[in-house]
């Protein structure tokens, strides 16, 4: 199968080169021809992947349209801001009936759709699915084990997409809750931010899992007014991102919180970024989202003040910690 996969940062180059382990035509599109040419040529990305050897079998080219055209399996993994952008970009040039993955993890800002809704809306007729859960790039190039979901509205599609992503220590499951595997994996990465400012504020362990425990509550609540199911944050895209993206020094959502809270600026800390924190995007759509729900949701509209200047974090974290309100304690089943 020819497979092309759009955008060369750390997750998109890792998912490329599992996919060239099962003996695909696996070709990366890069938005920078340099990066194109070094993983074609040296067969490094040194700026999205320091120190990994990438498969001798992996082509790269920073043409838009020839990645198109040679797309029999298109992997989406470009930031979500571009993601629509990148899409009515290679329409013209894709085959009528290739099935669109999405490797991105947030939500777009003006209309509020999910990574697969984009696609349909864009793409329409082809099938669409997400690619989520909690996949650290560095540990699974490294050849650590780690799990993920693909999400699709017919089985029968996610078990063949399963079937072409699963590689070795590499597990995939597919499940049919799209919406609740695309918000929790958008939802998540505010709060990685949240758990990030507890980390550089030093509020803590017992603070940092408060929040996060809050903060799957949020995701969950979130998910199910939008029409999934709560059992699925209890998984591998709920719970298993949220720990992963929360906890682990890689996580870039994390890192802005930190730095939030060691008292930086937020355009200080993003300027010196090369790959993107979604959740500073995520975040004023999540708020958005909650009103027309009519939903609380504290850790968000907190994390949303504090990445919009209205507050600090350092003034932040009592609001981050406080309880659901009166009379909705429950834990999500």
């Amino acid at each position: 199968m020819r497979v092309t996969v759009l955008g060369a940062g750390s997750w998109g180059t890792t998912v490329a080169a599992l996919l060239c382990r099962r003996d695909h035509e696996v070709l990366l599109w890069a938005r920078d021809p340099d990066v194109a040419a070094e993983v074609g040529g040296e067969r490094t990305n040194g700026a999205y992947l320091p120190g990994a050897r990438l498969p001798a079998r992996l082509g790269a080219t920073a043409d838009l349209e020839r990645a198109a055209r040679h797309a029999e399996l298109l992997v989406v993994g470009v930031p979500t801001g571009a993601f629509r952008g990148v899409l009515e970009r290679v329409r013209p040039h894709l085959a009528p009936w290739i099935p669109v993955v999405s490797l991105s993890k947030g939500l777009e800002r003006d209309t509020h759709l999910r990574m697969t809704e984009v696609v349909k809306d864009v793409l329409p007729g082809r099938p669409a699915a997400a690619l989520t859960g909690p996949n650290l790039a560095r540990e699974i190039m490294a050849g650590q084990a780690a799990a993920s979901v693909i999400a699709t509205d017919d089985l029968t599609v996610a078990a063949a997409l399963q079937r072409e992503v699963q590689r070795g220590l590499f597990r995939v499951y597919t499940h049919h809750d799209v919406v609740g595997c695309e918000v929790g994996g958008a939802l998540k990465n505010v709060v990685a931010i949240a758990t990030g400012m507890a980390q550089g504020l030093g509020v803590g362990d017992n603070t940092r899992a408060a929040v996060m425990s809050r903060g799957l509550a949020e995701l969950t609540t979130l998910a199910v007014a939008m029409g999934g199911e709560a059992a699925t944050l209890a998984g591998l895209a709920g719970m298993g991102d949220l720990v992963a993206t929360c906890m682990s020094p890689q996580s870039r959502n994390r890192h802005v919180g930190e730095q939030l809270g060691l008292g930086r600026s937020l355009d200080d800390v993003l300027g010196e970024m090369r790959m993107v924190a979604e959740g500073v995007r995520t975040v004023a759509t999540v708020v958005h989202l909650a009103d027309q729900h009519g939903l609380d949701m504290p850790i968000a509209r907190t994390i949303s003040d504090v990445v919009t200047g209205r507050i600090r974090a350092a003034d932040a974290y009592r609001g981050l910690t406080r309880a659901v309100p009166a009379g909705h304690e429950s834990q999500p089943g």
